[in-house]
């Protein structure tokens, strides 16, 4: 893989991670009442769930370029303006107070429930298929064994989501009252929106390798 895509990749995946999702809020609900610490099981259970959407991701993609280049080539452009679409919506989005994750507090919390809760989190999204499926081939080589690209992409993609997860963890009531203002958060839409629509724009004048 090219250091340039590779940088190109690392640069979208920055800003897109930033944006607070649900995965994010509740990494910073967990360390306003856990403390980040306790939070990192959290993490664990949400990356866990992470890496199983990205493993049936990239399976299926496997799949579908030893089926056909021609189709892989017709999954990445529509990939490519997934992404576009991804972009305006978020730039459009009308922005919205960040509230926290509800946490029952006569529950008791055990590594286990927090692993738990994390991990069913980041698997109630069946958009992350579709957004790793659209996402991954932009960065591809279709000539080349995919296996190590995909390893490289998704391993770059857990240290970043990773890392932003523990931010908004260790933040707490900080970040959270810093994104209760319209004017920051839409920014941040903007910010992510605008990382979308240049990666989509950007890949999809690139030709195919």
């Amino acid at each position: 893989m090219p250091l340039n895509t590779w940088l190109l990749f690392v640069t979208t995946v920055f800003f897109v991670s930033a944006t607070p999702g649900p995965n994010m809020l509740l990494a910073m609900t967990h360390g306003i009442h856990h403390g980040v610490r306790r939070t990192a099981v959290t993490c664990l259970g949400l990356m866990s769930g992470l890496g199983i959407i990205m493993l049936g991701s990239a399976a299926g993609l496997g799949a579908l370029l030893a089926a056909s280049e021609q189709l892989f080539s017709i999954v990445k452009y529509a990939g490519a303006a997934y992404l576009i679409y991804l972009g305006i919506k978020t730039w459009r989005a009308i922005p919205q107070p960040v509230t926290e994750v509800a946490d029952d507090e006569s529950i008791r919390h055990t590594p286990w429930m927090m692993f738990r809760t994390g991990f069913l989190v980041s698997m109630s999204n069946p958009k992350a298929f579709i957004f790793f499926t659209a996402l991954f081939p932009q960065f591809m080589d279709a000539r080349l064994p995919q296996g190590p690209q995909l390893a490289v992409l998704a391993a770059t993609f857990y240290v970043i989501e990773a890392s932003w997860q523990f931010a908004y963890a260790s933040g707490g009531a900080r970040l959270a009252g810093w994104l209760n203002s319209a004017r920051r958060l839409k920014l941040v839409n903007q910010v992510s929106g605008g990382a979308f629509v240049g990666a989509g724009l950007l890949l999809s004048g690139v030709s195919r390798h």
